[in-house]
């Protein structure tokens, strides 16, 4: 064997013994595998590992379904507070003389009407931190805060001042004395009258104005339900003050007619039942 051949020999049986010495020193990396899958095959084990990530995923669904349902629970706890708060105070009547049991028939308008028991219906304005929670207070409040303000009429407010602003005694008379003579000719529950009147009366469908390059348009729009019991409330109250100007008859006679003639949907004595089928025919014609 010449020089050359025994110097590469040499050189290899190094190299290998420093591979082996490396390899002797790192340590053996071996991958965990789980009790319950070691035993199982290969091919198995894939089948395992899906199984294992669609629990994960199960259990924040679950998570979801938990939360949700603790929700409905504390509306359904709210609910049954404010049901079993009705029937703690079911013994009180308005001006403590009608009750206040009235069962709204129009389920759009049911969460809108409020017929909570109570004596005076005055709130004093504790409802009006946020936009809509005037449907927190009474209905008959808010027919009484009508008669004050009547609303807007051709873009100008309607009656705004003398009688008509901030008193309170002066609408609590008029509201008092209308039920009186709504109680005396229809031998029914006046509150039971006004929301049926409020259920005739609010509009269904109204018009909105969409623009499309300069051009305004009218287009048929379902109406919410705050705005419907806003404009029969202002429809009724505007025809009211409307018959009783310059002395023709008392501001509550003429409430009065309005609201049993939209009580019954008499077109011809009412003008809320007239204005509603205005707009109706309005919003059909522009569809």
């Amino acid at each position: 064997m010449g020089e050359e051949e025994k110097i590469t020999v040499a050189q290899t049986e190094e190299k290998s013994s420093v591979s082996s010495h490396q390899s002797a020193e790192l340590p053996e990396t071996k991958t965990e595998v789980p009790a319950e899958v070691s035993n199982v095959p290969k091919k198995k084990r894939v089948k395992i590992n899906i199984d294992i990530i669609v629990k994960e995923e199960s259990g924040s669904a679950r998570e979801e379904k938990a939360a949700k349902k603790k929700a409905d629970k504390t509306l359904e706890e709210k609910a049954k507070q404010e049901e079993a708060r009705k029937q703690k105070f079911a013994h009180l009547k308005i001006f403590n003389r009608w009750p206040m049991d009235v069962v709204v028939n129009d389920l759009g308008l049911r969460n809108y009407i409020n017929l909570n028991p109570i004596i005076v219906p005055w709130t004093a304005g504790r409802n009006i931190k946020k936009q809509f929670w005037k449907s927190r207070k009474s209905i008959v409040e808010r027919l009484m805060l009508k008669l004050m303000v009547s609303g807007h009429k051709g873009k100008k407010h309607l009656r705004t001042s003398n009688i008509n602003t901030g008193k309170l005694a002066t609408q609590y008379n008029t509201i008092k004395k209308t039920f009186e003579i709504i109680e005396q000719k229809t031998k029914k529950n006046p509150v039971e009258v006004l929301v049926r009147a409020l259920e005739n009366g609010a509009p269904r469908e109204g018009v909105a104005t969409i623009e499309y390059g300069g051009v305004r348009y009218p287009k048929a729009a379902d109406m919410a339900p705050q705005r419907r019991i806003d404009l029969c409330l202002r429809w009724m109250t505007q025809a009211a003050f409307g018959h009783s100007a310059k002395g023709k008859k008392h501001v509550w006679t003429a409430l009065a007619d309005e609201i049993m003639g939209t009580a019954s949907n008499d077109q011809q004595k009412s003008n809320a039942i007239a204005k509603k089928m205005d707009m109706e025919r309005q919003s059909g014609a522009s569809r």
